[in-house]
This record gives C-alpha cells, sequence and structure tokens, in this order.
C-alpha cells in the first residue's frame, strides 16, 4: 500500500510540474527559470505549481504556519500553492522528502535527525540530539552561523534545499503505564524516530523504537502492539493519543525542529523575484510560528489534563544521567569539538 501511495504522489507531482510548463496552452518559452505562456501575442508567465505536505494534523502550528505560507504565496499572484497534511500524501515524511528530492514540488517540514539520517550528515543531529539544545531563542541565530550554512551546502550537493528551521515543541513520552524513570520504559514498544537519533535515544532509555508512519501510532496503541509513542504534545492532541495512552512523562528530551525542505531544482527554476519572496515569506511564518507554538504548548498540556490524561514531572536529571553515555561512547558520530563549536558559533 505504501509503495503505491507513492506512485500515486509522484505521478501527481509529475502532473504537477509538467503542468507548471505547460499551463496556459500554446507555444512556451522559458525565462529565468520561469515559463511563459504565447497565445495570441500576449505573454502570461505560468504560475509556479508547489505542495506543503505534511503528516500532523491540520490543528497543530506547523500545519497552520504552513497555510499561511500558501495563502501569501497564492495572494500575490505568481504561485500556485496547496497544503496536505495529516499524511495525506504519506504518512512518512523520509518518503515524501524523497520525492522532494527526485523533483516533486513538493515543500516538506523534516527534522534535523530525519535529514542526519537521510542524507549522511551525522553532525546535523546535533541540533535534535537529547538535551543539547533546550533553548527556542538560539533557532533565530542557527541559519547564520557558518556550521549551519555548511550544512546547507551538503544538502544542495545532494538535491535538497534546507529553508528554514522552526520551533515545532519539546517531545516527551505517551505510554499505556505511568512512567517516573527510565526503568519504567524498559521494554516498552514506542514509536519514536526511525533513524540513528531514535535508535540511540532507545538503546539508553530501554525501550523498543518502533519506527512506524505516525498514523500507525493511535491504531497501534488500540491493538496493543504499541505501548506508547514520543512526540510533541501539540501532535499527540491533534491526533487523540489521549484516548488510548492515558499518561504523560515530561522527559521534553528533544527540542523538535521542523526543517522546511524542498527540491534544489524547484528552487533554482523560479525567476529571482519569486525565489526571494518564496523563501522570505516561509523563512517568515517559521519565526513567528515557533513563537505561537511555545506559547500554545501550556494549553495542549491543559487539555490533555482535561481528557483524562496523567501528567508526570519527572526528574530530568535521571533521564540526561542514562543519556550520558551516548555521547561519551559518540552513538551519533559527532565530529571531535563539534558541541564546542555549535555553541561559540551561537554565542552559549
Amino acid at each position: 500500500m505504501k509503495m503505491v501511495k507513492y506512485a500515486v504522489c509522484v505521478a501527481l507531482g509529475m502532473a504537477l510540474a509538467v503542468g507548471s510548463v505547460f499551463a496556459g496552452g500554446g507555444k512556451q518559452q522559458e525565462s529565468g527559470g520561469g515559463s511563459q505562456s504565447q497565445s495570441g501575442g500576449a505573454q502570461t508567465a505560468a504560475k509556479i505549481k508547489v505542495i506543503f505536505a505534511g503528516t500532523e494534523a491540520a490543528t497543530t502550528g506547523q500545519s497552520r504556519m504552513m497555510q499561511e505560507v500558501a495563502d501569501k504565496l497564492n495572494a500575490s499572484g505568481r504561485f500556485e500553492a496547496d497544503v496536505q497534511v495529516n499524511g495525506a500524501l504519506s504518512g512518512d515524511t523520509d518518503n515524501l522528502v524523497t520525492q522532494a528530492k527526485t523533483g516533486v514540488p513538493l515543500v516538506v517540514p523534516s527534522d534535523p535527525g530525519r535529514l542526519a539520517s537521510q542524507f549522511n550528515i551525522p553532525d546535523l543531529n546535533i541540533l535534535m540530539a537529547p538535551y543539547v539544545l533546550t533553548d527556542i531563542a538560539v533557532l533565530q541565530k542557527l541559519p547564520d552561523t557558518p556550521i549551519f550554512k555548511e550544512w546547507q551546502a551538503k544538502l544542495e550537493a545532494q538535491g535538497i534545499t534546507f529553508v528554514a528551521d522552526m520551533y515545532n515543541g519539546f517531545r516527551s513520552f505517551y505510554t499505556t503505564t505511568p512512567v517516573t524513570t527510565p526503568a519504567d520504559l524498559s521494554g516498552l514498544r514506542i514509536r519514536g524516530f526511525g533513524n540513528n537519533i531514535g535508535n540511540a535515544l532507545a538503546k539508553y532509555l530501554g525501550f523498543a523504537n518502533i519506527g512506524i508512519s505516525w498514523g500507525e501510532v493511535l491504531p497501534g496503541i488500540q491493538q496493543k502492539t504499541l505501548d506508547g509513542c514520543e512526540v510533541q504534545v501539540a501532535t499527540a492532541y491533534g491526533s487523540a493519543i489521549y484516548e488510548v495512552a492515558k499518561n504523560l512523562a515530561l522527559t521534553k528530551h528533544y527540542m523538535l525542529q521542523s526543517s522546511f525542505v524542498c527540491s534544489t531544482n524547484l528552487l533554482n527554476g523560479m525567476p529571482e523575484a519569486d525565489r526571494r519572496l518564496f523563501l522570505d515569506t516561509i523563512r517568515e511564518a517559521s519565526r513567528k510560528y515557533s513563537g505561537i507554538i511555545a506559547t500554545e504548548e501550556d494549553g495542549y498540556y491543559q487539555q490533555m489534563k482535561d481528557k483524562g490524561v496523567t501528567i508526570t514531572e519527572v526528574d530530568l536529571q535521571v533521564f540526561q544521567d542514562a543519556l550520558a553515555p551516548l555521547y561519551s561512547n559518540n552513538d551519533l558520530g559527532f565530529s571531535p569539538g563539534l558541541k564546542d563549536r555549535l555553541f561559540n558559533e551561537l554565542g552559549l
């Protein structure tokens, strides 16, 4: 079924890409990376078609941010932007990024850990490594650092452009049984990131990491093939995880970021003015919604309580100590001095 959905999405993307070239009928000319339609001597620049595709519910800050960006791009008259969320195109973020890389006109919110594994840039994991970055304010400084620009260049060499990085909430554990210490996670089947950073977290906290698509989580917990998940509160609430997992341990082990990426070829194919509008609109919205998401988190926690979820304030130091070997053993393969360099460039 996943392969069928992938094929359908690729076909859709190819159709959209073709449509952007042949929209309006008549003979086409390319000028500055854009297309122009000639019919009876009149010239009209074809609109740039793009789809913002994510896996979160429409109510989350990430999804609302993409809708706001699409609306602004459409209002310019230069773009035909659509938003497909809640896994409408695919429940697998890596799948969506792969489609973007191959030329489908998608903008996808991935995250640093996924990108690190998918494009073999281990140092990128540090942005989401457990308990390394804990202050959302540093994300405002990140795009101007030399190290971030190096990561961007490595991604662009593989066909993907890292457009913007947005705060998307702290991730914690939602489980069917109470969790107060790492020992309580031992042997549990938890849906987490199916990549190096997710596997490293599971290794030192003792749970079995199940890297399935997000859409499979709620039925998995219902059917008892999963004992819970680790995720940010807005997504947990938007997906009604409170119906099946009545315990929330506030470990806040990841500072999740939505790393918006698109095809480098898609971006380079836009006329300069359109490309600048596209980039500026996404980056401005990412800054705006980083703050919105941060302010909304307390409200979501209260709504989880109202739905009968027991929230436990765990001792964070106990979890940090359990994860200390992840760094002393260098499980994530960081370059020597990476943390010191990142912190120096961020002014920490």
